[in-house]
């Protein structure tokens, strides 16, 4: 995954010998090198929002971030998210609003939700605002679409 021009993310996997276990491990050199690409700041214009909200979307949609790769699009989210807070006064949306919004950003299907958060009965009374998004189908959606379960309760 490329982020800004010729921004390369790399992954940091360490092998232990004695198990043969993949692990993760925070590469401090890496994430210096990513926060150095990107160069976060606090966000105080409508060209620097937007370009942070579109690093932010090719990370949240992105498969297998690497760990220093998962703490920049922490640390971006809350950029905007004090952005968003100070610039935009927005009524608050409905968690299937959310949910029905989410899904239309990432192609997702109502189909792809079975199992995710229970049956297909199930999936659209709670796409369609007619069931309310339980607090384990909060946190298996946030799980999915890797943001906050907050946005569904």
């Amino acid at each position: 995954m490329a982020l800004a021009s010729g921004l390369a993310l790399t992954s940091s996997l360490n092998t232990t010998k004695a198990n043969r276990k993949m692990t993760l491990t925070f590469d401090r050199t890496a994430y210096s090198n990513l926060l150095a690409e990107v160069a976060p700041q606090v966000i105080e214009t409508e060209e620097e929002y937007e370009r942070v909200l579109a690093l932010v979307e090719k990370l949240t949609f992105a498969k297998n971030l690497t760990p220093e790769e998962s703490a920049l699009h922490k640390l971006l989210v809350q950029l905007v998210e004090v952005y968003e807070e100070e610039n935009y006064q927005m009524n608050r949306s409905t968690p299937h609003e959310i949910l029905q919004h989410i899904m239309e950003y990432s192609s997702t299907r109502q189909v792809d939700l079975i199992g995710v958060i229970g049956s297909s009965g199930v999936v659209s009374e709670v796409v369609n605002g007619k069931r309310s998004i339980s607090k384990a189908q909060a946190k298996a959606l946030g799980a999915y679409f890797k943001v906050s379960p907050s946005l569904f309760i």
